[in-house]
């Protein structure tokens, strides 16, 4: 057999149970889980661990190994594993671990290693950590739900589980955040903008996960400048283990084909030729809602000149009903060369 080996990486011989494997991957699973093991390396091994399971418990993946290897089911190589779907790992071994727990981990909930709640435990017996407890063989916390008021259970084991409120907390997300392309125009008259987004939403039971689809739905208001923040509280993932992250998107400018936005400004290039800098000219300058604006100036112009056109840039973002100014950037066109004639035209014309 080529490449990984998954029976020796959960410690078992090939042909072992299911129940054999369901018992080797929870041992090897809580040995070199990274809040118990901090070794070099535990990481690692633990997503392998995670790998194996992944293919050993799905007798589909595992009729593939057993014939193929690692190599055929990834289908690398030759032979009948490479003829099918290549098989990838994309699982998340933390989520697969709490899945068969049915919570984050067992460490979290009654142990607490490194201080925190309640003691440790580290002479526990990594293959069954609920036989401390008379509850060997319930396959981890998914086998408490009908345990009521715990009664009968020792004052040592409620008191970890009753009493460790802080171990349970469930930590928020970081938001996610996301870019919101809007147009000049778009913030010059306003709009509403509709995003879909897909999550995951826990199920009834508190433990299992469903994807849906949701629509957000912001309104851009007049005057919007770029970098505003629009927040969606705990639209994100939900699992059992946290509590969802907000959405927030944050308002960019798309690039306009004719205008530069400088705050509630908008700066529009006014390309001239030498002789209107020189000599004066009328040109004529778009506007956002259409319209065009004639401007005149009898000034000689030059390079980087500016002209303000008041009132025609973008509404005010605390006062919408007010707005910003245009500002024309001329820039002048010189010639790329001169005839004999009108060099010496020039000559006589221009003051030295």
């Amino acid at each position: 057999m080529m490449g990984k080996d998954y029976y020796k990486i959960l410690g078992i011989q090939k042909g072992s149970s299911d129940e054999e494997i369901k018992k080797a991957y929870r041992k090897q699973a809580l040995r070199f889980h990274p809040d118990k093991n901090k070794a070099p390396g535990a990481e690692d091994k633990f997503k392998e661990i995670a790998e194996a399971y992944d293919v050993l418990s799905d007798s589909k993946k595992k009729e593939l190994y057993d014939r193929y290897g690692e190599e055929g089911l990834k289908g690398h190589s030759g032979g009948g594993g490479g003829n099918g779907p290549s098989y990838t790992f994309h699982g998340d071994p933390h989520a697969m671990f709490a899945e068969f727990f049915g919570g984050r981990s067992p460490f979290d909930q009654f142990f607490a290693h490194g201080g925190g709640c309640g003691g440790g435990d580290d002479d526990m017996d990594v293959d069954d950590p609920f036989a401390a407890f008379g509850m060997g063989g319930m396959g981890g916390m998914g086998g408490m739900g009908g345990m009521g008021g715990m009664g009968g259970f020792p004052r040592s084991f409620k008191s970890r589980v009753g009493g460790a409120h802080g171990c349970r907390e469930k930590k928020k997300d970081p938001p996610v955040i996301h870019e919101l392309k809007v147009s000049l125009e778009e913030v010059y008259s306003g709009c509403t903008k509709k995003m879909k987004i897909s999550r995951k939403r826990l199920n009834t039971d508190g433990c299992s996960v469903r994807t849906e689809d949701k629509i957000l739905t912001v309104d851009i208001k007049r005057g919007w400048k770029e970098g505003t923040k629009i927040t969606f509280p705990r639209e994100g993932d939900e699992t059992p283990t946290n509590i969802p992250a907000d959405i927030v998107f944050v308002v960019k400018d798309k690039t306009h084909p004719v205008f530069r936005r400088d705050g509630s400004d908008i700066i529009y290039t006014a390309r001239i030729s030498l002789r209107d800098a020189l000599c004066g000219c009328t040109i004529s300058a778009p506007t956002l809602d259409g319209r065009s604006i004639t401007v005149t100036t009898r000034d000689v112009i030059k390079p980087g000149m500016k002209k303000r056109i008041v009132g025609e840039g973008l509404p005010l973002s605390k006062c919408p009903e007010k707005r910003g100014d245009m500002v024309l950037e001329f820039v002048v066109k010189f010639p790329e060369k001169l005839t004999q004639n009108t060099c010496e035209a020039l000559m006589q014309i221009l003051p030295p």
